[in-house]
């Protein structure tokens, strides 16, 4: 079982002059999603409201498989919402009317079944309920891998330097850190992605994997290091891929035995080959996603497995 962390919401991209058109999203519940998709057993601990955008939200978290964990909030505050306008070349750039709150204090430990915790994006850093989700990872770490990406988004994050110092606490406490190429170059100017996931390996991380656009994927243990070339697609836009490798990665892990905390020496030890293949997976999750309009991963199915 795997539970995610994180921000549910609604997003409003360009559609016809003035009409924006509502599609269910925020980075965990993408991640939820496609992780569902792939056959994983998963819960999300979110926040939605009571209103069209929420029951827009809840749908299709249950279209799709994903069960609400327990705690989550469901209530009048209004859903959170993220508008989403497209470059030319399918990059999404966001704007966000978004709240993240504290949890109930019952909401400090996962179910003794869970084999992985994942997080990441607005739910690790704005407050008050980011200091919650920290605390949860805490938690999980004694049973459970820790998974974390940071997905930034600059205009709620603050300046990269005070975002750093929360980012590098919050790769402390995980196992498997999946970062962006972009990501790190606001986050760290100038510096090589290598460069950076040996420093995030050194903070205790046990896997760290940076996605490189069309240059492919990067991933490294304190052991081995391989990068693997990007899967050849037509790219439609980029909404949703970076969840959907996150999620590939780790159903790769999953498949592997790699999940839970009893398997952090095994994940730490993974083999080159058996690294390159967990990142060609989660490259062909993605791709398959580029593809496509929309955070719409593929199922196991439409990967002819």
């Amino acid at each position: 079982m795997i539970t995610v962390v994180g921000e549910a919401l609604v997003d409003l991209i360009e559609g016809p002059p003035g009409r924006p058109v509502a599609h269910p999203g925020g980075s965990p519940a993408n991640v939820a999603v496609a992780l569902a998709r792939l056959g994983e057993d998963v819960g999300l601990l979110t926040q939605v409201g009571d209103d069209p955008h929420g029951r827009l939200v809840l749908d299709f978290l249950r279209a799709n498989g994903v069960r609400l964990a327990p705690g989550t909030l469901l209530d009048a505050t209004p859903t959170s919402a993220a508008h989403t306008t497209l470059r030319p070349d399918g990059q999404a750039d966001y704007t966000f009317d978004i709240a993240w709150r504290a949890f109930e204090p019952t909401v400090s430990t996962v179910d003794g079944g869970v084999d992985c915790v994942h997080t990441g994006s607005i739910a690790t850093f704005l407050e008050p309920g980011a200091a919650h989700v920290a605390a949860l990872l805490r938690s999980a770490a004694a049973t459970a891998t820790v998974s974390y990406d940071p997905n930034c988004r600059p205009a709620l994050m603050g300046d990269p330097e005070t975002a750093v110092r929360r980012v590098e606490g919050l790769v402390a406490m995980s196992d498997v850190v999946k970062v962006s190429q972009e990501d790190l170059a606001w986050l760290y100017p100038g510096r090589r992605h290598d460069e950076i996931g040996r420093a995030w390996l050194a903070l205790g991380a046990r896997l760290v994997v940076v996605t490189l656009g069309a240059d492919g994927a990067w991933g490294s243990t304190a052991r081995v290091a391989v990068t693997v070339s990007p899967v050849p697609v037509r790219v439609v836009d980029t909404v949703g891929a970076g969840d959907a490798f996150t999620a590939g990665l780790l159903h790769a892990c999953h498949a592997a035995g790699l999940l839970g905390a009893a398997n952090r020496d095994r994940l730490a030890g993974v083999d080159v080959s058996g690294l390159a293949g967990m990142l060609a997976f989660a490259s062909q999750v993605a791709g398959v996603t580029c593809a496509r309009r929309g955070a719409d991963p593929p199922t196991l199915a439409d990967l002819g497995r």
